[in-house]
């Protein structure tokens, strides 16, 4: 089911990621789907088509690389379970686009050979981790496992430094033949060069304001036609946003009648709290017409484009 791109043991970082932009990979995958919290499809659409460089690996990334022989070995430890290395970078026989690059693969007693993955996280997100993997992380295995042909995955993560959990994850041919769909379309647009549609992540709305990070002056532009449709949506969404929000506030006076002065209260399963709270503030307007030599020595201007849709 899958082939041999490149050996990685001896492969530089830059050499890497060249290889990494022939097609993509388990990390990417999320990506494509529009799940990923960190990088927007448009970013890793300009990543693989040289128009943007590819991210530097953040502190909780270099960690996870650094931590990873320490996950496995635990993982053999505790399970008696053989991890080997794999230091490949696999292709997909039956399409190419899909990469693999395995942290190391074991043996299962009925799945047979199957995928080994590390990872690190943190406290916070180990409510993540009690019942299932992170979505992302589910998509990374499936993934790998369309790659491979395997049937199963092992996933071993530290928590926190000091929780170790495992898990085995059947192979989901639903799932894969999703991502085969939704990657197989997605790299027609790397390979036409085409945009592909943006979507509403934070990580799209970041993207699009560092790479318009201001303004022409006084520049008009007359909109396509297809932009009545998104104006007649933006709208939609704000009178329901509106109507969600006044929704959320009128249960919260009413709640806040029921407790009066009550700092705590329950029902059923829910802790209620409205608690006082001291805080101090700056009085910014005082202290600049008492001050004004030092407001300007000290105030920092920052810069953003303040968006909005209103009739002419």
């Amino acid at each position: 089911m899958a082939k041999v791109i490149v050996n990685t043991e001896n492969l530089t970082y830059e050499e890497w990621l060249e290889y990494r932009k022939l097609g993509i990979g388990g990390s990417d995958a999320s990506v494509v789907c529009g799940i990923n919290k960190y990088k927007s499809p448009v970013e890793l659409w300009m990543e693989k088509t040289n128009q943007l460089p590819y991210q530097e690996a953040g502190e909780a990334a270099y960690w996870g690389t650094q931590l990873e022989a320490m996950v496995r070995s635990e993982f053999s430890k505790r399970t008696g379970i053989e991890v080997k290395l794999v230091k490949q970078l696999l292709q997909s026989e039956d399409y190419p686009f899909m990469q693999a690059n395995l942290d190391g693969i074991c043996e299962h007693p009925e799945s047979g050979t199957c995928i080994f993955e590390a990872k690190t996280a943190s406290a916070y997100r180990a409510a993540e981790w009690e019942n299932a993997i992170p979505d992302e992380y589910m998509l990374q295995i499936q993934h790998y496992m369309s790659v491979t042909g395997f049937k199963g995955a092992y996933v071993a993560v530290l928590i926190g430094g000091n929780t170790f959990k495992w898990k085995f994850i059947e192979r989901d041919d639903e799932m894969i033949a999703m991502l085969i769909n939704l990657e197989a379309d997605f790299w027609e647009h790397i390979k036409n060069g085409t945009l592909p549609p943006l979507d509403g992540s934070k990580a799209c709305a970041e993207f699009l304001s560092e790479r318009f990070p201001t303004s022409i002056p006084e520049s008009r532009i007359t909109l396509p036609d297809n932009a009545a449709e998104l104006i007649v949506e933006y709208d939609e969404a704000c009178e329901q946003l509106n109507e969600v929000t006044e929704r959320k506030q009128k249960a919260e006076n009413q709640l806040k009648e029921l407790m009066g002065d009550n700092e705590v209260c329950t029902s059923g399963d829910r802790v209620i709290v409205w608690k006082s709270t001291n805080q101090e503030r700056f009085d910014t307007k005082a202290f600049r017409a008492e001050h004004p030599d030092l407001y300007q020595k000290y105030a920092n201007k920052i810069s953003f484009r303040r968006f909005s849709v209103k009739a002419v």
